[in-house]
């Protein structure tokens, strides 16, 4: 904060833009030509800026190699920090020439993969086409992604929410179900209690270690199964097409196999001994005004979600 303040104080407004600007196209390009390029300036001139910054901070933001720069913790908290406050004057700016009505910057977005795939990308479209000076950047990832470190604005979470900063809309719930084809089940049988899954063919789809433990629920109490996969598999998508072709039974959450289930392709088995169903919620900064992009994203995605059966 001190050396924060310090860089506020020590240079004039539109340099102080100037160098925020600069700084935060090397962070989401990767480098300096990119940057360059992207703000039409020579790469010594943003080498230069990028240098005068550090200084006059009296940190390294970023770590440079041949080949590759990456950002010091220090520089992406800074990034954060510069996103948000030209985002504000941009906002600023838009509201005062009367444009307000239309939302128009880069959007970053995360999700867990196949969610992205299945139901944020078609949400995402439909925002796209409605706000053409809107860009958008994707992360969809099965791991979960520090949104202020990482510069994203809108993220959606599975699960429940550890205490934070930020501002949580809950759009729904899904369940974990444990799933098998109806020809796998007709030629070895329907398990009727986690016990039994011991006499089955198990895909697992959480990782690759020898040994793998599903979590279930009975009269109110946790109850864990340890499994021996014939089958690990680090994507969920593998698992689905293996479960669907016969292979045995596996454990995935609901909006998964949404239309598998529904075409009866997968059947769930063991529903009587599900843990409780996971919140689905769209997250975002907390105590800073939503830029327009933002809200208007945020808006069409909360009433998507909550109007999908899959997810409700």
């Amino acid at each position: 904060m001190a050396a924060k303040t310090a860089f506020l104080k020590g240079k004039n407004d539109m340099d102080r833009l100037q160098a925020m600007t600069t700084f935060v196209a090397v962070v989401d390009s990767g480098g300096f030509a990119s940057a360059a390029r992207k703000l039409d300036l020579s790469p010594p001139a943003v080498t230069r800026a990028v240098a005068e910054l550090e200084e006059r901070l009296g940190l390294r933001l970023l770590t440079r190699t041949t080949r590759v720069v990456r950002v010091t913790d220090a520089g992406a908290r800074f990034a954060e920090d510069c996103r948000r406050i030209l985002a504000e004057i941009d906002e600023a700016e838009t509201a005062a020439t009367g444009t307000h009505a239309a939302p128009r910057g880069t959007l970053t977005l995360t999700a867990p993969v196949l969610f992205g795939h299945l139901y944020v990308t078609p949400i995402l479209v439909d925002y796209l086409q409605r706000y053409p000076e809107v860009d958008a950047q994707c992360l969809f990832l099965d791991r979960v992604v520090n949104i202020v470190e990482e510069g994203v604005d809108v993220a959606v979470r599975i699960g429940e929410l550890p205490d934070s900063s930020l501002q949580a809309t809950r759009v729904g719930r899904v369940r974990r179900v444990v799933v098998a084809a109806p020809g796998y089940l007709k030629a070895r049988g329907v398990p009727r209690q986690p016990a039994d899954l011991a006499g089955h063919t198990v895909i697992s789809a959480a990782g690759v270690t020898p040994v793998s433990e599903w979590r279930f629920a009975e009269a109110g109490r946790p109850l864990t199964q340890r499994l021996q996969p014939r089958m690990r598999t680090t994507t969920n998508d593998s698992a689905i097409a293996a479960a669907v072709a016969g292979l045995g039974i596996t454990r995935l959450l609901s909006y998964q196999v949404a239309t598998h289930l529904s075409s009866g392709a997968l059947r769930v088995v063991l529903e009587d001994f599900e843990a409780a169903p996971l919140p689905v919620h769209v997250v975002h900064h907390e105590g800073r005004r939503a830029t327009r992009k933002v809200r208007a994203f945020i808006d069409l995605a909360v009433q998507a979600l909550r109007a999908d059966p899959a997810l409700n």
